[in-house]
């Protein structure tokens, strides 16, 4: 028998090291764009072909944001917008696969509660600020409320779209193994629905920041949104782009932790597709 190519002894750990990193192929190339436009963008600042009263160079902008990191001033606005953030999704994500649950497993759930939310859902989400402001009033309230209403729809979609898109063979299988309803749904269609709810928690988490956005420009006094306004009043444009750029940073992050989380959740279907 012919010797192993390596030491069956060596730790898992160290031979991990010794693989060198590479760059997945086209990295590199994916970055030619973006840094050709922030160069075209800062020659266009520096020869006047535009002015900053229309859009700060890059350079203003990165010499701002350190400032604001410096002073705190950036890093108490992303708390608090942080905080607005984390309260809207929980409330709404309760509500969106609560609802879900309860419509997906029964006729009767579906009958009551699915309607309402298909009516629900057309309505404008930003028509509906000043109605959050004449019930909650100016605080922090309707900013959370806004956030949780566009939360609640896109989960309760997927989330009841997945449990009712469940393999019925599936369930069948279940009904040979004796399966009780409970066990039924826990083994079964829990998991099933799982890649959906995921798709949903995605879509949330983007109409969570979208709404945020907006939220925090009305009567606000605190936040991003709050920051960005207030720039815009004595043509900041450097702190404008900041605060919209920290969004969509904080969009990414969040993205990447609902990645993570699937990559985890899911590791099945990764064996499955291969």
């Amino acid at each position: 028998m012919s010797a192993p190519s390596f030491d069956l002894a060596e730790p898992v750990v160290a031979r991990a090291r010794n693989v060198p990193l590479r760059l997945p192929p086209g990295a590199l190339l994916r970055t030619v764009g973006p840094v050709g436009l922030l160069v075209l963008w800062q020659l266009a600042s520096a020869t006047g072909l535009l002015s900053d009263r229309l859009l700060a160079a890059p350079s203003t902008i990165a010499a701002t944001a350190l400032d604001l990191v410096q002073d705190g001033t950036l890093t108490g606005a992303v708390g608090v917008s942080l905080r607005r953030a984390v309260l809207g999704f929980a409330v709404g994500a309760t509500v969106g696969v609560g609802l879900a649950l309860v419509a997906g497993l029964g006729r009767v759930g579906e009958y009551l509660i699915d309607a309402p939310m298909q009516m629900l859902r057309a309505l404008p989400l930003f028509g509906l600020i000043p109605l959050f402001i004449l019930w909650f009033g100016i605080g922090e309230t309707p900013k959370i409320a806004l956030v949780a209403f566009g939360v609640a729809f896109p989960l309760y979609l997927n989330t009841f779209a997945g449990i009712r898109g469940v393999d019925p063979k599936l369930a069948e299988v279940g009904k040979v193994l004796r399966l009780g309803r409970v066990a039924l749904i826990r083994h079964v269609v829990l998991p099933g629905a799982l890649p959906q709810t995921l798709v949903g928690l995605r879509q949330s988490l983007a109409v969570a920041w979208l709404a945020l956005i907006v939220a925090e420009q009305i009567n606000a006094d605190q936040g991003l949104g709050f920051m960005i306004n207030n720039a815009r009043e004595f043509l900041r444009t450097d702190i404008v782009v900041v605060g919209l750029v920290t969004y969509a940073l904080l969009g990414l992050l969040t993205d990447a932790v609902v990645r993570f989380l699937e990559r985890r959740a899911l590791a099945w279907r990764r064996d499955f597709l291969a």
